[in-house]
C-alpha cells in the first residue's frame, strides 16, 4: 500500500500545501494562486484539494498531515517577549491574543475540520526551521551537505546549520530571537518604503544603485557580530518585539534621514542605506556559511528559509566559500515549509531510506496545475478570443520565437504552475534580452512596477558560461543565484556615463543584454536545460537558432500587486488588461492586436482591482 503525505503550511505568510507519496513529490502549490491573494495566508483550502485531486486520493485516504510550525512553542515567545518588554507592546498584545485563542491554538482541530472532519489520523507538528531544513536538503542531489536556514523567525529560531546525511537531518546549532537577519533586512525594507514579506526583492534590486557608506554604521552601531557569523541586534533601534512597526524612531536618528513613505521618491539617502544594508546582509551569510563549512567538512550546501531568496548573497557564496555546489530550495520561504514537512515525515519520522535523484527531486519545481488545451479553448471560444491553434511542437515555437525577435512580449502558460515565487517557463511573461527599451517597456506598460527593478535572463545551460562569469554548464534552474555579466558582453561607458549616479544609471545601455543587464553589470541567472524545463527549453533552442542569442527574460506572469497567474481566465484577463502583444496559452497563439475584446474598461478595472490606477 502507498504511504500519502498532506504537509500544509498556514496562518502567517504565503500559506501552502504539498502531497508526497511514497516519498515521491506530487504535488506543492501556493494558496494565493487560486484565491488572487497576493501572499494569502488562510488554511490552504484550494491548494489542498488540487494536492489530493493530483494524487488521486480524498481526505480519509491521507496517512498523515503535518503542519510546517510548533504554534505552542511560537506562543510561548510571543508571551515571553511581551512579558519582557511590558508594559510597552500592551496595544499589539491585545490584538494578537484573540487571533491566537480562537485559532492558532486550536489548529488540530481547525485542520480537520477544513480536512472536512474526515481525517482521522495524526497530526505532526514539525519545527518550523526543521521543515525548511527538510525541504532543502532532501529534494536536493545530495548524499551528504550541509545546511543552512535563515529567515524571520520561526518558534525561537532565526537561522539554524547542520547537516543532512542519508535519511536524516542534523541541525546542531541556532541564532534566537530576537537577533534575526530576516528581521534585520525586512527592519530596513519597511525603512525605504516597501512592505515587509514582499518587498525585499526590492531592497535588494535598489541596492546597486547606492553607495554602501553606511556599513561600518550598521556593523558597530546596530549589531555585535562575531567572526562565525552570529550576532546580537541593539534592540533600541528595532520595534518589532512590542510595536506595529520594524525600525524604531532611533533608526531614524541613526541615518538622519526618516522613514520613506511607500511610492514616494526615492532619493540617493534610501539608495546608499539599501545597498548598505544587502553588503551586511551578504557579509553575515558568508561568515555564517565558512564557519558552517569548516565544522562540517561538507562540499556541498542546502538552504531554506526567506533569506535564501536573496539571490545575490547566494551568488557570493558559491563564488567565495569552499563549498562546491549549493542546492536552494525554490520556495525558500514558508510556503516550501509545508513541502518540508511532509518529507520529513516520510524520511525521518517513517524512517524509509532516500533515494537521491539527479538532477534533483523538484521536478524543475513544476509542481502545480496544468491545463489541457481542449480546456484552454473552452475559455477562449465563450470569450469571442481569436487565436491560432498548431499541433507540431516545433512549429510553435519556431512561431514564437520568431514573434520574440521581433521584440513582441509575449506571456508564455505552459505545463504544470511553479511552486515558489519565481516563474521558471511555466508562467512566465518573456522578451528579447538584446532589446535596449525591453526592460523599460516590461516594468512600465506590462508589470506596473518601479522602473528600478531588474529582470531576470533565461538562458540555455550549456551557454551560460559564455555570457555570464559561471562554471561551464553552470546549474541555476530556479534563478536563485546572481553572477556578473561577461566583460566580452560589456559595453564601454564614456566618462560622463560613468559620471551617472542613483536612478540615472537605469538609462545606460551596459550589455549586448541590456534588458536583463543590472546597473552593477549582475545577472539573477535560471539555467535552462532540457532534463526540467520540456517545452520552454525548446522555444530558447529555438529563438537561439534564429538569433544566435541564447537569452531571454523571463519575469512572472503577473502584475504588481497580484499573484502569479495560475489558471488560463487568469491568463486571459492578464493579457488583455496589458500592453503584452502575445500570449500563448499551450498550443494556443492570441495576438493582442486581433482581439475584439481588449478594452480600455477591462484595464480600468484590472489596475482597480490591484490597486494599481
Amino acid at each position: 500500500m502507498m504511504t500519502t503525505i498532506l504537509g500544509i503550511s498556514a496562518f502567517y505568510h504565503d500559506s501552502a500545501a504539498a502531497i508526497v507519496v511514497d516519498g515521491r513529490i506530487v504535488a506543492a502549490a501556493q494558496e494565493e494562486r487560486f484565491t488572487r491573494i497576493k501572499h494569502d495566508p488562510a488554511f490552504p483550502k484550494n491548494a489542498v484539494d488540487y494536492c489530493l485531486a493530483e494524487a488521486g486520493v480524498s481526505y480519509d485516504e491521507i496517512d498523515y498531515v503535518g503542519f510546517y510550525d510548533k504554534p505552542l512553542v511560537t506562543f510561548e515567545r510571543l508571551l515571553e517577549t511581551f512579558l519582557a518588554v511590558a508594559p510597552r507592546g500592551f496595544g499589539s498584545f491585545c490584538k494578537a491574543i484573540p487571533v491566537w485563542l480562537k485559532q492558532k491554538l486550536r489548529l488540530p482541530k481547525l485542520i480537520r475540520q477544513e480536512l472536512g472532519g474526515k481525517y482521522k489520523r495524526r497530526i505532526i507538528f514539525a519545527g518550523h526551521h526543521e521543515s525548511h531544513a527538510a525541504s532543502a536538503f532532501f529534494p536536493s542531489p545530495f548524499e551528504e551537505a550541509a545546511i543552512l536556514t535563515l529567515d524571520g523567525v520561526g518558534e525561537w529560531s532565526t537561522a539554524t546549520t547542520g547537516v543532512g546525511s542519508k535519511n536524516r537531518i542534523d541541525l546542531q546549532h541556532e541564532l534566537r530571537f530576537p537577533h534575526s537577519l530576516g528581521l534585520l533586512y525586512s527592519a530596513f525594507t519597511s525603512f525605504c518604503g516597501f512592505k515587509v514579506n514582499s518587498g525585499e526583492y526590492k531592497l535588494m534590486g535598489l541596492a546597486p544603485y547606492g553607495n554602501p557608506k553606511f556599513v561600518d554604521l550598521i556593523r558597530d552601531q546596530m549589531m555585535d557580530l562575531k567572526p562565525d557569523g552570529s550576532f546580537r541586534l541593539n534592540m533600541k533601534y528595532f520595534d518589532y518585539c512590542h510595536g506595529n512597526r520594524m525600525p524604531s524612531r532611533k533608526f531614524e536618528e541613526l541615518f538622519g534621514v526618516p522613514f520613506r513613505q511607500s511610492e514616494s521618491t526615492l532619493t540617493q539617502d534610501y539608495m546608499d542605506i539599501a545597498a548598505s544594508i544587502q553588503k551586511v546582509t551578504e557579509e553575515i551569510a558568508l561568515r555564517l556559511t565558512r564557519d558552517l563549512q569548516s565544522r562540517t567538512g561538507q562540499k556541498n550546501l542546502v538552504m531554506a528559509g526567506g533569506v535564501a531568496l536573496n539571490c545575490v548573497a547566494n551568488g557570493r557564496l558559491l563564488r567565495e566559500t569552499d563549498f562546491d555546489n549549493i542546492w536552494i530550495q525554490p520556495a525558500a520561504g514558508d510556503a516550501g515549509g509545508a513541502l518540508g514537512v511532509a518529507l520529513l515525515v516520510w524520511h525521518q519520522l517513517l524512517n524509509n531510506n532516500r533515494a537521491v535523484e539527479k538532477p534533483d527531486a523538484q521536478s524543475g519545481s513544476y509542481l502545480g496545475p496544468s491545463f489541457s488545451s481542449d480546456e484552454i479553448e473552452a475559455v477562449l471560444k465563450p470569450a469571442n478570443a481569436i487565436y491560432q491553434s498548431y499541433s507540431d511542437e516545433s512549429e510553435l515555437c519556431d512561431r514564437v520565437a520568431e514573434l520574440l525577435a521581433s521584440e513582441n512580449v509575449v506571456g508564455w502558460f505552459q505545463g504544470r504552475m511553479e511552486f515558489g515565487p519565481r516563474a521558471l517557463g511555466g508562467r512566465s511573461i518573456l522578451g528579447d534580452a538584446r532589446s535596449k527599451d525591453m526592460q523599460s517597456v516590461m516594468n512600465q506598460k506590462i508589470k506596473f512596477r518601479e522602473s528600478f527593478r531588474p529582470f531576470a535572463p533565461s538562458i540555455l545551460r550549456d551557454h551560460v558560461h559564455e555570457y555570464f562569469e559561471t562554471r561551464k554548464n553552470e546549474d541555476s534552474p530556479y534563478m536563485l543565484l546572481v553572477a556578473d555579466v561577461k566583460k566580452e558582453h560589456r559595453l564601454e561607458l564614456s566618462d560622463v556615463e560613468q559620471a551617472n549616479e542613483g536612478i540615472d544609471l537605469l538609462n545606460l545601455t551596459r550589455s549586448t543584454i541590456p534588458a536583463i543587464t543590472h546597473v552593477d553589470f549582475s545577472a539573477r541567472i535560471q539555467t535552462v536545460d532540457s532534463e526540467r524545463h520540456g517545452r520552454y527549453y525548446d522555444l530558447l533552442k529555438a529563438f537561439h537558432k534564429k538569433t544566435n542569442s541564447p537569452v531571454l527574460i523571463n519575469t512572472s506572469f503577473n502584475v504588481r500587486g497580484e499573484p502569479i497567474v495560475c489558471t488560463p481566465e487568469d491568463a486571459y484577463r492578464c493579457f488583455l488588461a496589458t500592453d503584452m502583444d502575445v500570449l500563448v496559452l499551450e498550443n494556443c497563439v492570441l495576438l493582442k492586436k486581433e482581439q475584439p475584446n481588449a478594452n480600455a474598461n477591462l484595464r480600468a478595472d484590472y489596475l482597480k482591482r490591484f490597486k494599481l490606477d
